[in-house]
């Protein structure tokens, strides 16, 4: 009696297994999604602007004299001399020397702020 017991239940443990089939409940859905990104672009600009040398003058009642004696003076050269044209006038002069290299240094800092949305729908049925 226990081998017909133990011979049944070796038996009826080798049937294959069977599933009920499920039905869903809905016949139509939807989802949407809602994402959301920000983003923040810290960012220098550092501009040089670069020149040549420059030597000139500028004035009212006043004229220049070189070292040869000529009024056509070279104010480069280090020896022009500059006189009063009428004494009994206003006179001005007005000397710009510039060496060579950086004329004008420039730093622009931003701050870059953007915030990206992208919305989804999703519609479905059976």
């Amino acid at each position: 009696m226990k081998l017909l017991i133990l011979l049944s239940l070796i038996a009826g443990g080798a049937l294959p297994a069977a599933a009920q089939s499920v039905t869903p409940n809905f016949t139509t859905g939807s989802m949407t999604q809602t994402v959301t990104a920000t983003q923040t672009v810290a960012e220098t600009v550092a501009i040089e602007r670069y020149g040549g040398a420059v030597t000139t003058w500028n004035g009212d009642n006043v004229s220049s004299v070189g070292t040869d004696g000529t009024t056509a003076a070279n104010i480069v050269g280090t020896n022009t001399e500059f006189f009063v044209v009428d004494p009994s006038q206003p006179w001005q002069l007005e000397i710009i020397t510039r060496a060579a290299g950086i004329v004008e240094t420039e730093d622009i800092t931003r701050t870059i702020n953007l915030t990206t949305t992208t919305n989804t729908l999703s519609v479905f049925s059976q």
